[in-house]
């Protein structure tokens, strides 16, 4: 059972990223982390 917990952690991690990148959120995310980032520095 100790086993069993971590793999099925991990297997719903893999679907709910393939998820995440089947529907566009990679680039929405992507977008607003280098508005942030451009923001911290002050180029935004």
């Amino acid at each position: 059972m100790k086993k069993v917990i971590p793999w099925g952690l991990i297997a719903l991690a893999c679907v709910l990223l393939a998820a995440g990148v089947l529907t566009g959120e990679h680039t929405v995310i992507w977008r607003k982390a280098v508005n942030i980032c451009m923001e911290c520095i002050g180029l935004g």
